[in-house]
């Protein structure tokens, strides 16, 4: 049963961990990555689609993208909808078949500012990490009449463990990330 908690835990911490990396990939560095533009929601038909579901995304320069959408009837709304991101900065242009996004060079100004919200990222990572163990807490004390404190006590230390590798892999990625927007 402890076995069971601490596997279904590290699960869920890891899932948590994906997810702050995926969001420090949308985050935008010196260089264009089409990884930016896939959570982008475009009002497609009515409906608020992820732009990676719409279009196929190239990186052909360091700083430019290239979207073709898979139906070019949704050309102007994937351009609005790149436009309307705060904090992208981008300039979309359509040309009939495929919308080109250059993205402008970042000032030192604004790379402290995506360093803050990479931080934010990382910390609410970390809370939702904290809320797992906390949970999965609630969990093994519930089992303490069926085990023994003893097997408890075990699996809390292992929790913790569990815990900390987690949160260290969340600093880790939020190092190389803050290493990667501050590189000029």
């Amino acid at each position: 049963m402890i076995a069971e908690v601490l596997s279904d835990t590290g699960v869920r911490m890891d899932k948590a961990v994906e997810v702050a990396k995926e969001d420090f990939a949308g985050v935008r560095t010196g260089r264009a990555n089409p990884q930016m533009f896939q959570k982008i929601n475009v009002d497609y038909y009515g409906t608020p689609t992820p732009l990676g579901q719409l279009a196929g995304m190239n990186n052909i320069e360091a700083r430019t993208i290239v979207i073709t959408p898979y139906d070019k009837g949704a050309l102007r709304d994937i351009e609005q909808a790149i436009r309307d991101v705060p904090n992208l900065g981008a300039n979309p242009t359509n040309d009939g078949n495929v919308v080109r996004v250059s993205l402008p060079e970042l000032t030192e100004e604004r790379r402290k500012e995506y360093v803050k919200l990479v931080r934010t990222k990382a910390e609410d990572a970390k809370v939702a990490v904290r809320n797992i163990r906390r949970k999965a807490k609630e969990d093994l004390e519930s089992l303490k009449t069926e085990v023994g404190e003893d097997d408890v006590a075990r699996g809390e230390k292992e929790l913790e463990t569990v815990t900390k590798s987690r949160i260290d892999a969340i600093d880790e990625a939020l190092k190389r990330k803050e290493a990667e927007l501050l590189e000029i």
